[in-house]
């Protein structure tokens, strides 16, 4: 859901209170709209994450760690001139509108102090960062705002900064229940009643104006016509008017909804009753923690899906024509299982030379291989009885050098056929940019993509693998892709250390460091449950997770990278559960 101006009036007296008199030490820019300041103050350090995506838009403080591209991009480097080392004086909302003005005191070139305002707009696709001097003079904005975009309204260095325009709608805070139940009838009475709440009222969203409405009738799709037939509309005024009353109160509480599988789906200021029992309403610490909890998890699977969408395309294209050519094999070699009747023809023939005649073409005799049944035999009437049998014997031999070819081709194709599978499965639960570059290198190296040019200067760094420990301090290791799984199986863990993975379906090798002791039962369920979320049963409510010592697993030769072979194995059941990869992730 947007951030609308109730949950950000919340926000915004969260964030006085810690940023007051903080300094920003550092200015990050990891996305194309997002900053992050890392600010200090005596009592306070963190870092404070600035958004303005078009579906994301939103202020909070952050304990996500981004990547930052190799080269800051200009807005950043702009940024950090003007801002790093300022204080901020305070933070201030406009009534009911999406908008924060920080208050800076910064420090120039000669180190004399300058007010400035770094201005966060969140207004949906129009959302934007701007940074303005002292008489709000704009010295830099992310997004450049020209006349071909907006005519009445112009956001470009060196203008005046203007608030955005009004829309007409009534501020609740500054009316009484009387006007507010006017301004509420003024609405089309054939409208939806939450709908009349939206278009009636500033800075509500349509979340918050349904829950109005369901509080006030118990039901989100009744008209304003039957709301007012009901009571004359003194519910939904008379909840209005309490709305009104947190407002003026800070009666805020956050809270996020969530759906049977855990995903958040939406959060609000207020708690939300509409769903019922369809979606969970939790409530959080803070509206900070909140927001990063909802947005971190969302975004961070939408920027691997758009970073890995061009190389998934092209491991998909390469699996669909290797499942394609298999296919067409499996069916060229079905001909050859009637080899043995080619055979078998050249033997009749030969044992009935004389019954041939030159120019025939068909052969009628006893078929000895079937119990001397009569049998025809097509012939060429332009060969002679041996050269038809010759040709026979030739097409044998001919299919079964194919059924043998073909055999092994299908057997490769299989395998290769599940190593992009696994390849697949790797770009679905990739996290960040270098997950999906690793991942590119190991295409590279297998030959499936031709290899990018790399500048000298640039140096390969090597990851390793992801970290956890267990609730009985073990340390627990897991492949991110299919080389590091090589790596860490066959290279790294020591053959006394135990192997875990998903059974019968692609996923991360899991290995517990155990220096040769017998782990406990928990911290197998823990490593076995990590394995079965790292895979492709992540969904899946009971998976079976196959694990044994690490000497007991094998890589056949010319085998894909990731791909081995174990024996000796115990199965434990598990479900994969996100709260066990938090609680046990390490530093």
């Amino acid at each position: 859901m947007p951030l609308d101006a109730i949950t950000l009036t919340a926000l915004k007296n969260e964030l006085s209170e810690s940023l007051s008199g903080a300094r920003i030490d550092r200015v990050q820019q990891p996305e194309n709209d997002t900053l992050i300041l890392s600010v200090r103050s005596r009592d306070f350090s963190g870092r404070l994450l600035m958004c303005a995506g078009s579906g994301s838009a939103r202020v909070h403080f952050t304990s996500a760690r981004y990547e930052n591209p190799a080269q800051p991009p200009m807005f950043c480097m702009l940024m950090r001139k003007h801002i790093e080392g300022a204080r901020i004086l305070s933070v201030r909302q406009p009534p009911m509108e999406r908008l924060l003005d920080f208050e800076l005191d910064a420090p120039d070139a000669l180190g004399e102090l300058h007010q400035k305002h770094l201005i966060l707009e969140l207004m949906g696709r129009y959302s934007n960062i701007i940074l303005t001097d002292a008489d709000m003079v704009i010295i830099g904005c992310l997004r450049n705002v020209g006349s071909a975009s907006s005519e009445g309204r112009m956001v470009l260095p060196g203008l005046v900064y203007r608030l955005p325009e009004q829309t007409g709608k009534v501020d609740i805070t500054l009316i009484s229940e009387e006007e507010i139940a006017k301004a509420l009838f003024s609405s089309e009475a054939d409208k939806t009643a939450d709908k009349a709440v939206v278009e009636a009222f500033m800075g509500l969203s349509p979340l918050v104006c349904r829950e109005i409405v369901f509080r006030a009738c118990g039901d989100t799709d009744i008209t304003l016509a039957q709301a007012i037939l009901r009571d004359g509309g003194r519910a939904i005024a008379g909840e209005l008017s309490r709305l009104k009353t947190m407002l003026s109160e800070g009666g805020f509480a956050p809270h996020i909804l969530r759906d049977d599988s855990g995903a958040g789906r939406d959060f609000s200021c207020m708690e939300i009753w509409q769903y019922g029992d369809r979606l969970r309403c939790e409530r959080r610490e803070s509206f900070s923690a909140l927001l990063d909890e909802y947005y971190t998890t969302r975004d961070k699977a939408e920027r691997a899906r758009q970073r890995s969408q061009s190389l998934m395309k092209h491991a998909k294209t390469l699996r669909d024509r290797v499942r394609r050519k298999t296919e067409l094999q499996k069916k060229e070699l079905e001909k050859t299982f009637e080899r043995e009747t080619l055979r078998e023809r050249a033997d009749i023939i030969m044992a009935n030379l004389d019954a041939v005649s030159r120019g025939a073409t068909v052969l009628r005799a006893a078929n000895f291989y079937a119990g001397g049944e009569t049998v025809e035999i097509p012939l060429d009437p332009a060969k002679s009885p041996q050269q038809n049998a010759a040709k026979y014997y030739k097409d044998y031999r001919k299919a079964k050098n194919a059924g043998k070819f073909l055999a092994e081709q299908i057997e490769n194709g299989e395998k290769e056929l599940e190593y992009l599978e696994s390849v697949i499965d790797e770009l679905c639960r990739a996290e960040t940019e270098k997950d999906i570059s690793e991942i590119r290198r190991e295409l590279e190296d297998a030959g499936y993509i031709q290899k990018q040019r790399q500048s000298k200067k640039e140096k390969r760094i090597e990851r390793k693998p992801l970290r956890f420990m267990s609730s009985s301090g073990y340390d627990i290791y897991v492949g991110r892709n299919n080389t590091q799984n090589d790596e860490l199986t066959l290279k790294t863990a020591f053959k006394g250390d135990i192997w875990l993975h998903a059974q019968k379906i692609h996923g991360s090798h899991v290995v517990i460091a155990s220096d040769g002791k017998e782990p406990d039962d928990r911290t197998i369920n823990e490593a076995a449950a990590i394995a079965a979320y790292f895979s492709q049963a992540r969904d899946s409510g009971r998976v079976p997770v196959d694990y044994t010592l690490v000497k007991h697993v094998k890589k056949p030769g010319g085998a894909k990278p990731g791909m081995v072979t174990y024996r000796e194995q115990k199965t434990v059941y598990v479900t994969p559960d996100a709260a066990i990869i938090e609680r046990l992730k390490a530093e």
